[in-house]
């Protein structure tokens, strides 16, 4: 007998009695041990299983599961899996609630109030699950059930109390309908709930002198300490009954030893031995089966066609299934467009990736839905073309560059010169491309890659030098000395939306990178400004001291009356003596706000920036390009800026001008990169104007020429466009599209007089723009008739979205008239994550429209972004980062700690991303296999938000891939060497389970086409999934057996078995072109070894054939609607077999009786099949309604009942105890049921829909009652008979 042991109070505890009592497991259950941190399970021949989940799947796999897990499919089980997380998740949280955990010093205030945040938004989230259930995953209860009851218990019976309840009707109602039942009742007793009326409230700690007392007890024995609690603190009969309980349980404990003392555990023999050994040597067989068969298939010459006529493997390999596939399909040119096609073009760009490193989980998901669509077109009849290609991601690839060469090297950019380190840049960029190229060939990305580009080559160089300076010839580009954010650490101005913004709620202390101390925000500090005439002051208030340096005015609205008296007049700077004027202005100041009077710093602040200009006053920068106190800061130069921030203040308060601080909210801007907190700055940039632009890219979706999908990202769209701002396009880097604008010098000019380029001192008028040296030479003396000069190049470079916003018709060589922009251009869809809807996708409409008179593609579709199981942002230094080849091939732990080294991740950093793969992926990851990865991720396009991908989906779809496989296997068996699938059927003549499945088909491609033309991906892979597993693997597949032992010499046989062949042959041809676009791998290898029709003998791939389309004359309704009331009979049927535990090779009779004649008579015509799903010997139609004696009955709806003969099968003593205890469950049921509906809050406040699924799940249990009672008098009779 297992032993299973838990730490005092662990959820774990009732979990697994409630599981054994269910799954028929007998467990020895150790005392609870104080010092264990988890569960752990010791099987007889010493085995350790630890930690809940790993143990109760365990159980299940040992017991008879009874549908609660490991009979479930592959999607139920990952279900499953999630919630039983999810409880794992919450027993963490409620620890700090629930005795005795709670007691223990280490939570806290701040502990208890987060953790009721979590478990708050848990139960959130169950009550919306629970909506249209009766239980969480199955139409049954299942171990998903049974855990999170388990955990949540304590809860609801000792945290929340009556008011804390009150949203959480639909989890009262499941606890209470779970907690009825007879396994959880024995192990949990009657269901608690807390009688308080608000709950949550903090345990008292007890002291140490306490606890001593208690542990010592002062001699009494525990009974006596029970009787010293207050009276009425229990209820005398629950007291009595717990008791009874715990001495029950002693007897049991003590019965299990005096067994196990008389029979002790077996010891490990020669016959175990033996098997074990067995075990070993067949595994070690198969893995050198697959080792062959993943040689044999990638011996196939690269390029050429691979062998399928081979006989089949056993099971599915994706390894040896996408060997060589993909170099065939590139090789024949399946890929690329054809240029004297008349079929109507699908263009798509790639979302060029940047080549800052490889590609994540993220990038596998855009190229999965990406490829879904282009393949699903080109089978669909369209002369398809997908254009990949790379970014050159400015900011980003300088800074990890920037970073390798500084942690290899010890050196900086500025040491190997804008040369040499662009060198050092190209060799990282063609290291990655290399590796984005195959990656993106792993995942299957049909792309034309005689067409991959990359924004640094030179045809796409030349359209920005064309873009730049067409803009510039229109106005729309222009230089000026503007105020940028600016970010001190990488050295370079940003576009707003490379802004991150963080809310700061009061006084904070925060890290900023390259400073050494915290930095403090969320703080007003107010100093005084002392009046030029003496005799009085005026104070302002400011979150940046450090920039008061730069003051220029003080402010004040001129309707104040308290500063009436100071219009006109002038305050002196304390650090340098300048004369400050004192300035009304209604604009910026608000009366009520503080002093009523504001510092104003037009150098340094956007506000502040646009007052300056509206009063023509000073623009005095402070601060360098690094954050660095310039001259212009008197004794304060050359101290870091936060430094400045305190000495700053220390001055003033040694001047007497200090007022004080107070907290105060506010949002600071990060740069997105660096997380380096902007500095607004004065600099001179280029800026591109995109007012007009904006505007027409907002007409252009109001009047359909563009469609965003999803719909509701309009209004975002509108709000951004309608309000943006001119954008700064200019980067002080040294990697990216150098800026095609020259500096003029006249001979004989000294810095003084002819400005520095990128400072104060520029001057505006002295830029030429031209798409080379040459042609600015020639623009600037029509400019400067006459003068000698020299020109200078700018050396600065573009934004990356400015190269990026082109992509869409520079991959096609504009500016150049050619032959791809006029066929392809403008393209179809433009497909992306909804994050870089600004970043990108308006770029490309406003330069598109700007430059080329059209919008550059007719669609937008937009996902949703991708985050790990546990719903976090994917973040290196988490270790949560998954490179898809990962999944496909699977890795070890160890491996993927390997990933971390040798990148860029800080080695503080290593150790906690370790401890989080280690546990995501305690043994790794499973090899998945490209097809499952693919299918999990658009699967997963279907849910609203972010997606919270885990790994396990994956793996189950791996699996489903084998079903697949098996499904192939069985037609290959059955189908003639020589068969050959007619053209010319007589479908209505057909059988009726083939006319099932063929009108199944068709509906599934109706509603599979669809979702595919509206881009509900995941929508379209749910109706494919459910033809395959719930159709044809399920059902089909299971009635086509028998027909294939039949005896072909019946020519009415023979017949019969040929149009299932045919039949059989439609749905796997049909199937799986259906499922081409989502697993082009394995759908190939399969679709390669069907037969072929005679009309598609000159379609060499599956790629290529055309995609299914809908046969209207295989519809039938009312068809589909007998087939699925058969279906449900045979799930109710199986259901009974399952409560009585039969084994598949027990085949009783089954009756069913129905009130409704034309039913019966399609269930007359059923019988065969039915009886082969159900796995009974007989079906039979009864008449009258009166089924023989013995039988087991159940209610499939009003008008059916099915009967199970169990007489010979089943012991009629030990079925009428069992009945016994259902019709008590079934009266409690009804009894608690009736109980919570007579109750007044559930009578005013439960929603009306509640109400009206108790009513009807009330009438179906008094219904239940009722069958109970003929049962178990039909037992009676037989027990009679017997």
């Amino acid at each position: 007998m297992s032993q299973f042991l838990a730490p005092v109070g662990h959820f774990s505890q009732p979990v697994v009695l409630i599981l054994s009592e269910t799954v028929g497991c007998e467990l020895s259950i150790q005392p609870p041990d104080p010092d264990l941190k988890d569960a752990v399970l010791t099987t007889p021949d010493g085995f350790k299983v630890k930690s809940t989940p790993a143990i109760v799947k365990f159980l299940c796999q040992t017991g008879a599961s009874n549908g609660i897990y490991g009979d479930l499919d592959a999607l139920l089980a990952s279900q499953v899996d999630q919630w039983i997380d999810v409880a794992s998740s919450l027993d963490v949280w409620a620890r700090n609630w629930v005795e005795p955990f709670c007691q223990s010093a280490q939570y806290d205030d701040a502990s208890r109030a987060a953790s009721k945040a979590q478990i708050l938004s848990h139960l959130d989230s169950l009550e919306r699950c629970l909506s249209d259930k009766t239980y969480l995953v199955s139409e049954r209860i299942t171990l998903a059930d049974i855990v999170l009851i388990g955990c949540l218990s304590p809860l609801f019976d000792s945290v929340l109390g009556e008011q804390d309840r009150q949203p959480f009707g639909n989890i009262v109602r499941w606890l209470s309908t779970c907690c009825a039942l007879p396994s959880f009742v024995k192990v949990l007793g009657e269901m608690r709930l807390s009688s308080k009326a608000s709950g949550w409230t903090p345990p008292k700690v007890a002291s140490k002198k306490e606890k001593k007392k208690k542990k010592a007890g002062n001699g009494e024995p525990q009974q006596q300490q029970q009787q010293a609690q207050p009276a009425g603190e229990e209820d005398p009969e629950k007291k009595a009954k717990k008791q009874a309980k715990l001495a029950a349980k002693e007897a049991k404990k003590a019965k299990a030893k005096a067994k196990g003392d008389k029979f002790p555990t077996a010891q490990p023999n020669s016959k175990k031995a033996q098997a074990k050994a067995e075990a070993e040597a067949k595994r070690k067989a198969e893995a050198a089966e697959e080792a062959r068969i993943i040689a044999l298939a990638r011996a196939t010459p690269k390029g050429e066609k691979k062998d399928t006529k081979m006989e089949m493997p056993k099971g599915y390999c994706p390894a040896a299934v996408e060997a060589g596939w993909y170099d065939w399909w590139e090789q024949s040119g399946f890929f690329k467009p054809d240029p004297n096609s008349t079929k109507p073009p699908f263009v798509i760009v790639i979302p060029p990736p940047n080549v800052t490193g490889a590609l994540h989980i993220g990038h596998a998901l855009t190229n999965a839905v990406e490829d879904a669509v282009v393949r699903w077109r080109r089978m669909s009849g369209y002369n398809t073309l997908w254009v990949p290609g790379t970014d050159h991601a400015g900011i980003a690839t300088q800074t990890v560059v920037e970073k390798k060469i500084h942690r290899e090297k010890g050196i900086t950019r500025h040491d190997l010169g804008r040369e040499g380190f662009l060198e050092e840049v190209y060799k990282w960029v063609d290291n990655y491309k290399g590796q984005i190229h195959d990656q993106l060939m792993r995942i299957g990305s049909s792309a034309d890659w005689s067409r991959e580009r990359f924004t640094m080559d030179d045809v796409l160089s030349k359209a920005v030098k064309e873009a730049f300076v067409r803009l510039y010839d229109d106005d729309l580009v222009y230089r000026d000395n503007r105020l940028v954010n600016w970010c001190c650490k990488l050295r370079t101005a940003l576009s707003d939306i490379e802004v991150d913004y963080i809310d700061i709620p009061k006084r904070t202390m925060i890290t900023v990178p390259g400073f050494k101390s915290l930095v403090e925000f969320g703080v007003l500090t107010s100093f005084a400004y002392p009046l030029e005439e003496g005799g009085g002051e005026i104070v302002v208030a400011t979150t940046r001291p450090e920039t008061m340096l730069g003051d220029t005015a003080v402010a004040v609205h001129p309707d104040d009356p308290r500063y009436k008296h100071l219009h006109g007049k002038f305050v002196v700077h304390p650090v340098n003596g300048r004369k400050i004027p004192i300035i009304t202005d209604a604009v910026l100041v608000e009366m009520d706000f503080g002093t009523g009077a504001v510092k104003i710093t037009p150098a340094h602040d956007p506000n502040d920036y646009q007052t300056g200009k509206r009063h023509n006053l000073g623009f005095i920068s402070v601060f360098d390009d690094d954050g660095m106190v310039n001259s212009n800061g008197s004794q304060f130069e050359g101290q870091h800026r936060f430094e400045a921030r305190v000495t700053v203040v220390d001055f003033l308060k040694e001047k007497g001008l200090f007022r004080g601080v107070e907290d105060n909210p506010m949002r600071l801007g990060l740069c997105s990169r660096s997380k380096d907190v902007i500095e607004p700055i004065l600099k001179p940039q280029w800026w591109v104007n995109c007012q007009q632009m904006g505007a027409d890219a907002c007409e252009a979706v109001r009047d359909s020429r563009l469609e965003i999908i999803p719909k509701e990202y309009e209004a975002t769209w509108f709000r951004w466009l309608e309000n943006i701002r001119d954008w700064c396009v200019s980067r002080q880097l040294w990697w990216g599209h150098r800026i095609p604008a020259y500096y003029v010098i006249f001979d004989g000019e000294g810095e003084g007089d002819s400005g520095l380029p990128g400072l104060q001192s520029e001057k505006l008028d002295r830029w030429i723009v031209g798409r080379s040296k040459e042609e600015a030479e020639t623009r600037a003396k029509a400019k400067f008739p006459g003068k000698a000069f020299k020109l200078e190049q700018d050396d600065d470079v573009l934004d990356t979205w400015f190269s990026s916003g082109l992509f869409p018709f520079s991959v096609f060589s504009w500016p150049d008239s050619t032959e791809d922009l006029k066929k392809f251009y403008p393209t179809s869809l433009l497909e992306t994550g909804h994050d870089i809807l600004f970043f990108w996708v308006a770029r490309m409409v406003m330069m598109g429209m700007k430059l080329t008179g059209q919008v550059p593609f007719k669609q937008v579709y937009l996902h949703s972004m991708v985050r790990d199981a546990h719903g976090r942002k994917m973040s290196k230094s988490l270790g949560n980062v998954i490179d898809p080849v990962h999944v496909i091939e699977g890795i070890s732990l160890e491996g993927l700690h390997e990933t971390l080294m040798g990148g860029n991740i800080d080695a503080k950093e290593i150790e906690k991303a370790k401890a989080g793969q280690k546990a995501d992926y305690p043994s790794g990851i499973a090899e998945c296999g490209t097809d499952a990865l693919r299918f999990a991720l658009v699967s997963y396009t279907s849910q609203s938000g972010d997606i919270n991908l885990d790994i396990k989906r994956v793996v189950a779809y791996r699996h489903w891939c084998n079903k697949l496989w098996n499904a192939i296997k069985f037609a290959m068996i059955n189908l003639p060497e020589d068969f050959v699938p007619s053209l010319d059927l007589d479908f209505p003549s057909f059988p009726m389970p083939c006319r099932w499945i063929l009108s199944r088909l068709s509906n599934t491609i109706k509603n599979g086409i669809a979702h595919l033309t509206a881009y509900e991906l995941g929508l379209a892979t749910q109706a494919i999934y459910a033809f395959w597993q719930d159709n044809v693997c399920d059902v089909f597949i299971e009635l086509v057996k028998p027909v294939m032992l039949l005896d072909d010499s019946s020519p009415e046989n023979a017949l019969k078995k040929l149009q299932t062949q045919e039949t059989l042959w439609i749905c796997l041809d049909y199937g799986l072109r259906l499922l081409q676009p989502f697993m082009p791998f394995v759908s190939e290898e399969l679709w390669q070894r069907l037969p072929k029709r005679a009309d598609q003998k000159d379609t060499p791939s599956i790629i290529i054939a055309p995609y299914p389309t809908v046969e209207e004359k295989w519809i039938s309704a009312e068809l589909e609607s007998d087939m699925a009331y058969i279906n449900n009979l045979v799930s109710r049927t199986r259901q009974m077999r399952a409560d009585y535990s039969l084994t598949t090779k027990q085949n009783p009779e089954l009756y069913i009786a129905s009130k409704d004649a034309r039913l019966r008579e399609v269930l007359k015509s059923a019988c065969a099949e039915i009886a082969k799903l159900s796995y009974s010997s007989t079906v039979t139609v009864l008449e009258d309604g009166s089924p023989p004696i013995g039988c087991s009955v159940a209610i499939l709806d009003a008008s059916t009942t099915v009967h199970l003969q169990l007489k010979g099968v089943l012991d009629p003593d030990k079925e009428l105890q069992k009945l016994g205890k259902k019709l008590q469950d079934a009266e409690k049921q009804i009894k608690q049921l009736e109980k919570n509906m007579a109750l007044p809050s559930y009578v005013e406040k439960t929603p009306e829909n509640i109400k009206e699924e108790d009513r009807a799940r009330l009438a179906t249990k008094k219904t239940e009652l009722d069958h109970i009672h003929s049962c178990i008098a039909s037992m009676e009779e037989l027990k009679k008979s017997g």
